[in-house]
Formats: structure tokens, sequence, C-alpha cells
């Protein structure tokens, strides 16, 4: 399994939002390639980069950086964030990376990322991104009432519903999170069963810079029902326990960001569950 720090940019700054909100905005550096230089000097092999002004308006606004970031380091790179045409998909590609990311489109034109798939063998990454924040209340087979509540394994109560991208009835959040589709990740997830995509990202807004944990279960039905895709993890990833168990159940890869930046988890750690 592999790790992937994540460096967002906003600005031309390399910053941390939570739960994707653009007012809940954390600096912590000027320089992203400086930051890509750190964790290249620290061992990892991929980086996943986003183009956040990009994904909100629609097109790439921090190419300048990512083209510094390439030049800076010779890690893999993956790069969303604002790929809304085929241009912007080939400026991507043409800067070196080893996949672009695709999420709106993904979303609301899945037909269309479908061909640019087929033309760019696993060089493209689809981005699944939702709230998993289900209804608090269900019925029992009897009929009868009970609550529910979260928990770090999904949720529990008297009846238990899992929390998950597949069954959670959530729907994806498009145009930088945003904007809801009104698209479940099921539904995007059917048809892109069979293509020849470089990977799945499954981010759980909720969660994403919160420092909260990731819900593991959440993303176990994805890399069950979906076999021969990768799937890579995102949104609250935090401890060692959790990179564990998602290499356990079968993940392609983590995502970390905050935790990082933090000093709540380290490289070498990260790194170092993912081999055991």
């Amino acid at each position: 399994m592999i790790i992937l720090p994540a460096i967002d940019i906003r600005g031309g700054r390399c910053v941390r939002l939570r739960q994707g909100r653009f007012d809940e905005e954390t600096v912590f550096d000027e320089d992203p390639a400086a930051v890509a230089r750190r964790f290249e000097a620290a061992g990892a092999e991929w980086l996943h980069v986003v183009d956040l002004d990009g994904a909100r308006e629609g097109e790439p606004r921090n190419l300048d950086r990512v083209r510094a970031i390439r030049e800076a380091v010779g890690l893999k790179m993956e790069v969303g964030g604002g790929i809304r045409t085929e241009e912007t998909l080939d400026a991507i590609l043409d800067i070196g990376v080893q996949r672009a990311i695709i999420g709106t489109r993904a979303v609301t034109e899945p037909e269309w990322v479908a061909r640019l798939v087929d033309k760019h063998p696993d060089k493209v990454a689809i981005s699944l991104d939702a709230h998993l924040r289900p209804d608090r209340r269900a019925f029992g087979k009897d009929g009868s009432s009970g609550y529910l509540r979260e928990s770090p394994e999904g949720i529990s109560g008297q009846y238990t519903i899992p929390l998950s991208f597949v069954t959670s009835g959530s729907t994806l959040a498009t145009k930088g999170w945003q904007h809801d589709s009104g698209r479940t990740p099921k539904s995007v997830l059917e048809f892109f069963r069979n293509l020849d995509l470089g990977a799945i990202i499954c981010t759980d807004i909720s969660r994403d810079g919160m420092m909260a944990g990731l819900m593991v279960a959440a993303i176990a039905p994805v890399i069950r029902d979906y076999p021969g895709v990768s799937v890579i993890a995102s949104g609250g990833v935090t401890t060692v326990e959790e990179i564990r168990r998602l290499k356990e159940i079968g993940a392609a890869g983590a995502i970390i960001g905050r935790a990082l930046y933090e000093g709540k988890l380290t490289l070498e750690e990260a790194f170092k569950a993912a081999a055991d």
C-alpha cells in the first residue's frame, strides 16, 4: 500500500481546509515545492496534489506551482483540481505527472471521462467525495424505531446500518465540494466498474482535515465490490492503526494531509504501518 502525502494549493500557497470549507483555511507554507522536497527527503514515493482554486473555479489556477513541484522532485504525482476539458487533462499529463484526477465531470458526465480513460489507460483517476452523514433514525424489521450514532467503525445503535460509500445514501459533492450533485457514489462506481482507471479516490468530506480519523468501514465495500481497481482512501487519516486496517482490507493507498502538517503522524510511521 502506498502513502501519498497531500499538497493542497490555494493562491499559490500550501494550505489545508477543514471539510473543504474555504473559510476554514490554514496556511502551512508559502512554497509548495519546498514542502514536496521535504516529503521526498522523508522517503515519500508519491504526492497527491490538488489545485483548490481550480477545483472551485473550473480550470487550473496554480499550474505554475504544479510545474515547480514537478521540477523540484523526482516523485510520482497525481494531480487534480479543475480538470474539466480534454485540453486541461493533456496539459496536466504533459507536465509529467503519473495520474490526472477528475472529480466533477466523473460525476456529472461519466461518459466523457470514460472516453479519456480509453485514450489514457491507467493515467486517469476519479475522485468520489461525499459527506457521509446518514439519517440518524432507522427502523427495525418489526417496524419499531431506533436512533443511530456514529462511531469510528461506522454507525452503531439499536439498529446498525453500515456507513459506507456504497450503502449510505449520501450524494457526491462537485465543483470543489461546493455543490451537491444529487448522484450517489454507487451510481458512479457502477459506470466505471470495467474501465482501466488509474485509481478511485474516496474521500469522506465530513472528516477531511478534521483529525477525526478515517472510517475504514466506509471504504471496505468499494474495495470488496469493485475488484481490479486501485482504491485510495482519503479524509481524516490520522493514525497508524487506520493505515494498518486499510492495508488489511486491500486499499491501494492512503492520502494523508493535516495529520502530517500538524505532527500527529510522521511519514516514517505511516510507511512502517503500510509495510507491516
